[in-house]
């Protein structure tokens, strides 16, 4: 581990001890994780002792699937799920990308992250398949934006209404409810009009925390939270940007000689 990252693995500890951190987060979908990225947060993830959540580029992504087994996630996300058919079709990609064995330490999740797909969420949980679902995960800032609304929308009241209403049909059937979307310290208020127990996590970009225990975090957690992120986005950069300069010192060598070669040539000539 390079220094930055072992000061990425001091900051998780101390989220987890002090403001109920369980996990990380990566996303194949929006975010465009590389596989080796994603290695390097869980490696660090792992040293922490923390959870893993692997967020997919669709609900048949079964390349992602794959990836995401080679990493040991504990947690997966299919994003975009809007129907019934698209649930099914995830459960059953599943079913190709993970062996019995991983599926038993695994859980499922597909974000409800659209209008369309909470008015057809009723229909979704009636298929058999749902029963294999673990979770939902409430994307707000998507949510928002299938209804016309701005991203400054994610904590009126409309939104938790929706919420609130997904969230008691989900756990109705068992599911964890999860909510993600502008995360920030001014979503306190959101989270604690859950009724009790329909709030399982709530989720930053990279970080999730766990309730009911983060519904009492200051705003020193959410601080951290994007403390971490930059950490990230950081020691991404100077990865990318170390293997962009490795080469640089060859490529004017080559350059030189690809140019005098052309001279000697045009000499014969």
């Amino acid at each position: 581990m390079n220094l930055l990252e072992k000061k990425m693995l001091s900051l998780l500890k101390e989220m987890k001890e002090k403001y109920n951190v369980s996990g990380v987060k990566a996303e194949f979908e929006a975010e465009g994780t590389r596989m080796e990225e994603a290695m390097r947060l869980k490696e660090i993830a792992t040293r922490a002792d923390l959870e893993v959540t692997i967020k997919i580029g669709g609900c048949e992504a079964i390349k992602d699937m794959f990836d995401a087994a080679s990493l040991g996630t504990t947690h997966l996300v299919g994003p975009m799920v809007e129907t019934a058919y698209a649930l099914k079709k995830y459960i059953t990609a599943t079913k190709i990308a993970f062996r019995p064995e991983l599926r038993d330490e695994m859980k499922f999740f597909i974000n409800l992250e659209t209008i369309t797909a909470c008015k057809n969420f009723d229909e979704m949980l009636k298929l058999l398949e749902a029963k294999e679902l673990d979770g939902i995960v409430l994307g707000r800032v998507d949510l928002t934006g299938s209804m016309g609304l701005n991203r400054e929308s994610v904590n009126n009241s409309e939104i938790l209404d929706i919420c609130l209403t997904m969230a008691a049909k989900a756990k109705e059937h068992g599911k964890k409810v999860v909510v993600g979307g502008a995360v920030s310290v001014h979503s306190l208020p959101f989270f604690k009009a859950f009724p009790v127990g329909h709030l399982d996590r709530y989720e930053t970009r990279k970080v999730v925390f766990s309730c009911p225990g983060a519904l009492n975090n200051t705003e020193t957690a959410f601080l951290k939270a994007v403390e971490f992120e930059i950490m990230w986005l950081k020691n991404k950069k100077a990865h990318y940007g170390a293997i962009h300069q490795e080469d640089d010192s060859r490529l004017v060598m080559m350059e030189e000689r690809y140019k005098r070669s052309i001279e000697a040539i045009n000499s014969f000539n």
